[in-house]
């Protein structure tokens, strides 16, 4: 072989191997992301004539550094979230931004005939892009919180700064993903533990020129996001008495100037509403300083102070006014109030069904006579139900529905827990 042909196969040699390192490398670095960037798929399109945004499905397995997240200390604002997201899950190449858009939900707690246990949730928005996302459990504990759990759960990726709509056509778009895990919205693991989280527009009147005030508590105590508590809640709560003890281990700090509210059941037909209140005398009108709040806890066979059907009814309902007695001057300030009311009146109408028995079937009707399309709180609103969740925690499955497309093929997707795992059934 002539000297030149030597040179050019031993720098071939020497750029293969190269490139060879550099694939192990980068494999070794982002194996789990890879794999989830591989997991995404889309499952409904985008439908113009609906305003319907895009389903996508993306599966977490191994780690997405949450542990580390949390043995950090959490944190007490979006850009130090966003400055662990693009450190840890992008290597710090990857731009992620978060916000918090205007959204209005629904969500109920009830029981079939055989007992079990069931959560329903209305996401309400404007077209925007969604995802069922699933993560795997883990024999790693945090502290007294013991292993993490896997779940399922949903997500509105407008959260994390992909466009209203857009279809993740890019790998940019993709490898915002990523991030999922830290902004679910709603969701259920394999304890049987469903959560769900929504806006209360706290101090939002005119005395406040209609600006939402953020809670964000300031005393020692560890520190987590809007939906990072709900993350904490869904990978280690292995009841709703843990659900309230996460909570009160932690301080709360809303993202993106919003306010948030939540709702927790397990399968024992235990629930609970948490709140993030000013002390005695704050009403909504002069409720503007977002440390001064503290957490409210209305568990389902103990909340005879928010009024006589909440006291007669062993089910929860909640949707985006804070439930907390003498918060409001006026009722008309309670956001999603006749919403509230309806959901009550079509579970217990006579007052005779105070345990909420329903069928899987009701329920849905419900989630759909709720749903956004059919529901219009004024004739100005533009808002859509995204998705609609029925969590059953006693079979641990999940019936998701896109777009309020209730019973349509190819926008109906069913979950099932199987082997420690939330499978497509």
């Amino acid at each position: 072989m002539k000297l030149w042909g030597k040179i050019v196969v031993g720098t071939l040699s020497t750029i293969i191997g190269l490139i060879f390192i550099l694939a192990i490398v980068v494999f070794c670095l982002w194996s789990a992301e890879i794999k989830a960037l591989f997991s995404i798929k889309m499952l409904v399109e985008a439908d113009a004539e609906t305003s319907s945004g895009p389903v996508y499905r993306m599966d977490i397995s191994g780690d997405y550094y949450f542990d580390k997240f949390l043995e950090s200390g959490g944190v007490s604002n979006d850009q130090e979230l966003l400055d662990f997201i693009v450190k840890n899950l992008t290597k710090g190449i990857i731009p992620v931004n978060i916000k918090a858009p205007t959204i209005g939900c629904s969500s109920f707690t009830a029981q079939t005939a055989d007992g079990a246990r069931l959560f329903g949730r209305n996401y309400d928005f404007s077209q925007t892009t969604s995802m069922i996302l699933r993560t795997e459990s883990s024999n790693k504990e945090f502290g007294e919180f013991g292993k993490k759990h896997a779940t399922v759960s949903s997500v509105d990726l407008q959260f994390l700064g992909v466009e209203s709509g857009a279809t993740l056509s890019t790998l940019m778009q993709k490898m915002i993903c990523l991030a999922a895990p830290y902004v679910p919205l709603d969701g259920l693991n394999d304890a049987g533990v469903s959560c769900g989280i929504y806006m209360t527009y706290q101090g939002k009147s005119e005395s406040t020129g209609n600006k939402v005030t953020a809670t964000d508590q300031t005393t020692d105590k560890p520190d987590l996001t809007s939906t990072t508590m709900l993350r904490m809640i869904l990978d280690y709560a292995d009841n709703v008495d843990e659900a309230i003890k996460i909570a009160q281990s932690y301080d709360l700090h809303d993202s993106a100037s919003t306010s948030f509210h939540y709702m927790v059941a397990d399968s024992t037909g235990k629930s609970a509403i948490f709140e993030y209140v000013p002390t005695q005398g704050i009403t909504n009108a002069n409720d503007t300083d977002g440390t001064a709040r503290e957490l409210k806890i209305y568990v389902n066979d103990a909340d005879s102070m928010l009024g006589t059907n909440e006291a007669n009814d062993d089910f929860q309902y909640i949707t985006n006014f804070v439930l907390t007695p003498n918060y409001y001057e006026e009722e008309d300030n309670k956001t999603g109030y006749d919403r509230y009311n309806k959901i009550q009146s079509m579970i217990n109408s006579d007052g005779t069904n105070t345990a909420g028995i329903i069928t899987k079937e009701y329920a849905e009707e419900i989630l759909q006579t709720v749903g956004r399309r059919a529901w219009k709180e004024n004739d100005n609103s533009t808002s859509l139900t995204i998705w609609s969740a029925l969590y059953d925690l006693t079979n641990k499955t999940v019936k998701w529905i896109s777009n309020e497309r209730f019973g349509e093929d190819g926008a109906v997707f069913e979950l099932k827990l199987v082997d420690g795992y939330f499978e497509y059934v």
